[in-house]
This record gives structure tokens, C-alpha cells and sequence, in this order.
């Protein structure tokens, strides 16, 4: 039995597939501590982990992260870049003291941190320990194969892709220096080597577990032996109370069924939901839509909108979903055979969207506020083409058979000292 840490930024995309890790590992024998924020500190409590509460760290809320972070009140790409300054790199000192406290107390056999907790990389490093990353956004890592991420590009085939992705990699390297300059302070405050650079940061060179499969990422030649695709990293689904009535209309619906959603964060309807809406009012279908808590104006006779949808229950009974490409949500999709349209705005929503349109699993509205036209003939298209769905349910499959959190839990507790592997 192992003392393993685990930690997660308070992000929800991020709290969950490490919680569905967490889970893993205890129900092998494990002790755990979780180190993440008050919002979801509960969670991982209720699991039945110890908890280590942010201190030297600034804690935050992901729905309002400028009421902790007032340097990111700005819009665009430098909103994008103050994010990762501020709420990553310049919070890795907070969380390095933070868990150098906590091992000192009550030292770790191992560390499994998520890909943007650069605290428990640090903390790896100087103390020489055990650490798997967690990849919990589609995989980042800098490949001579592809184009730069955050770009939201796919991958040219041919001597021109290849040498226009050539040329988006050193732009981007340049671009980049900023960040990797913030990075370097940090480190060099830590007492660790300053060269490093920042989209590697969060990748552990002894395992880094990618949740998702190959069949949604871009195809990667020189992807490290280090790297282990672990498919859906999701807890399994536990039904509470009665089936509730819409649910029921669902299943009775004889016609496509189209759910709607705009994830987690950034949810102001105008954006994707109410377009939406406004989109399929008039088509032979079903719309069930998730409103995240917020209002909607104009609701259509053939819609169902509620607060949060139970995924679980909802996507086999899916003919297709609208969504703003939440790397979970997309991948839960995937494992439903779903396809899908995405319309990814921000952060790694692009990405996301790049990567369904690549492997032929849905359409890539390249926007994250699409007019009702677009979304209109997008989601007939998927109607229309069963090879959509044909191409989602092989992904799907594969992301069954890649084992999930428990093959994830296996791959960890091959890193302590003298472990037998017990792999799924």
C-alpha cells in the first residue's frame, strides 16, 4: 500500500477524470491525499481521501477567476496568456510549498498531479519521487509532426503541411518566450534547472496517462514511450431516485434526438445554446438541452431544457449532441458513439474541435458562436451521413478497451520502488 498524492486544479474538466483516478487507486489499497480547492475538496473527500487544503496557494473559483487573479480582466489571446501565467505558473510556488509541508509531515510514495498542477512536478524533481502526469486536455505535447497547439489547426498531409507546421512551430516558439521566461523565474526560485520550457511543463517524462484514445488525437509518430492513452477516465455511473419524466419522453421519441450543450464554463446562452435552439425549432426532432443554471429566452415546442443532464442515461439514447468541445464531454460523446458538432471558442475548445473534424467524428464549426444557419445545416449533415456515427462508434470502442481509470491506477502503482505492475 502506497501514500499516493493526488492533484487537480479546481477546474471541473480537470477534478473529474482525476477523481475517477482517485477512486482507482483506493479501491486498490491505496492511502490518498487530494490537493486541489474548496469547491471540490468534498469530492475527493467523499471518496474517502485525506484532504490538503491550499494555503501558500492561491485558491480560486472557476467561475469568476478574475475575483482571484485581477490581471486576467483582459479579452482575447491576452486573456489566453494571462491565464496561464497567472493561474498556472505564477500559483506553482504556492502549490510547491504547499506540498513540500505535506510531504515532510507525511512523505508521498508517488505523485499524480494533472497536466497544469506545475507544483507537483516541481515537487518531484527536487525531492527525486515517483510522479505521473495526468493529460486531461487533448495531448499538448510538442510533436515534429503537427502543428503548435493551441492553434486549433489540423495537420497537413504532404511536403507543404509539413513545412507550413514547421514554420507554425517556430513562430510559436517565439510567441511562447513569455511564458517560458515566467516559467524560468519560477524554477530558478525553486532551486531547478531554468530550461525548460513551458508547453512541456506539466508532462511527466516517468508516465504521463492521456485520457482519450488514438482514434480522436492526431496521429503522432514520435509520441513518447512515456505517454499510455488510457481511453475515458470517468467514475462509473451511479442512478439516484427515480427516472424523471422527461426522461421517459425521451425514450418514447421515435424521432433523432439532439443534445445540447455548452459545458461548464463560458455559458452564456447567447453564445451556443440559444442558438441552437432557435436552429432546429422548426425540424422533426427532439432538442434536449442543458442550461447550466442560466436563463434561456426563447424555448421551442420541440425542446427540453434543464439546469444539468444525467450523460449517462442521455447519450445512448442521442442522435447527435451540439457542444462547446469540452475534452470530457466530447470523449463521454465518443464513448456513447455520438457524433457531434463542435463549436469551440476558447482554450482547448478549438483543439478539441480539430481533432473530432480529423477523425471524422462530427463537424468543426470553427467558432464558438455560430449562427442558427450554421449550426442548422451542420447538424442535418450528421443526420444525413451514418458514416458519422459508424466512425464515432469505433472510437468509442476503443476507448472502452484502453481500460479507463482503472488501467490508469495500474500504470501508477508500477512507479513505486520495487512494485509488481499489475496493469489491466
Amino acid at each position: 500500500m502506497a501514500h499516493i498524492l493526488v492533484a487537480s486544479s479546481p477546474f471541473a474538466g480537470h477534478v473529474r477524470p482525476t477523481l475517477a483516478v482517485a477512486e482507482a487507486l483506493l479501491l486498490r489499497g491505496h492511502r490518498l491525499t487530494a490537493y486541489t480547492g474548496r469547491r471540490y475538496a468534498r469530492d475527493f473527500e467523499a471518496l474517502g481521501c485525506r484532504i490538503l487544503p491550499w494555503q501558500a496557494a492561491t485558491d480560486y473559483d472557476e467561475r469568476n477567476l478574475a475575483a482571484s487573479f485581477p490581471q486576467l480582466q483582459s479579452t482575447g489571446r491576452r486573456a489566453v496568456f494571462a491565464n496561464l501565467e497567472h493561474v498556472f505558473i505564477g500559483n506553482a510556488p504556492g502549490q510547491l510549498d504547499d506540498l513540500r509541508r505535506a510531504h515532510a509531515a507525511r512523505p508521498f510514495d508517488i505523485l499524480v498531479g494533472e497536466q497544469m498542477m506545475l507544483g507537483a512536478g516541481m515537487l518531484a524533481e527536487l525531492q527525486s519521487l515517483p510522479w505521473a502526469s495526468l493529460s486531461v486536455l487533448p495531448l499538448s505535447l510538442p510533436s515534429r509532426n503537427l502543428p503548435p497547439s493551441g492553434l486549433g489547426l489540423q495537420p497537413l498531409p504532404g511536403a507543404l503541411g509539413h513545412a507550413r507546421d514547421a514554420l507554425l512551430r517556430r513562430v510559436t516558439r517565439r510567441v511562447m518566450r513569455p511564458l517560458d521566461a515566467a516559467l524560468a523565474e519560477v524554477r530558478k526560485q525553486a532551486g531547478l534547472p531554468e530550461h525548460q520550457l513551458f508547453g512541456q511543463a506539466g508532462f511527466s517524462t516517468q508516465l504521463t496517462i492521456a485520457h482519450g484514445a488514438p482514434g480522436i488525437e492526431f496521429p503522432r509518430p514520435d509520441l513518447p514511450g512515456y505517454v499510455h492513452y488510457a481511453g475515458l477516465l470517468a467514475r462509473p455511473i451511479v442512478h439516484a431516485g427515480p427516472e424523471p419524466d422527461w426522461l421517459r419522453e425521451v425514450r418514447s421519441f421515435k424521432g433523432p434526438v439532439v443534445l445540447v450543450t455548452q459545458g461548464t464554463l463560458n455559458t452564456d446562452p447567447q453564445e451556443l445554446l440559444q442558438p441552437a435552439l432557435d436552429a432546429l425549432r422548426d425540424e422533426d426532432l427532439l432538442v434536449v438541452a442543458s442550461s447550466a443554471g442560466r436563463s434561456v429566452q426563447r424555448i421551442p415546442p420541440n425542446a427540453r431544457v434543464h439546469e444539468f443532464l444525467p450523460f449517462g442515461d442521455l447519450l445512448p439514447l442521442a442522435s447527435c449532441a451540439v457542444t462547446n468541445g469540452g475534452w470530457g464531454g466530447v470523449l463521454q460523446m465518443a464513448a456513447a458513439g455520438v457524433p457531434m458538432v463542435v463549436a469551440g471558442g476558447t482554450l482547448d475548445k478549438p483543439e478539441v474541435a480539430a481533432r473530432v473534424a480529423c477523425a471524422g467524428l462530427g463537424l468543426d464549426l470553427r467558432t464558438g458562436t455560430p449562427t442558427p444557419r450554421k449550426i442548422l445545416r451542420a447538424v442535418r449533415s450528421i443526420l444525413a451521413e451514418p458514416g458519422f456515427r459508424t466512425r464515432t462508434a469505433a472510437v468509442g470502442d476503443q476507448l472502452h478497451r484502453l481500460g479507463g481509470a482503472p488501467r490508469a491506477a495500474g500504470l501508477i502503482e508500477s512507479l513505486a520502488p520495487g512494485a509488481s505492475p499489475r496493469v489491466p
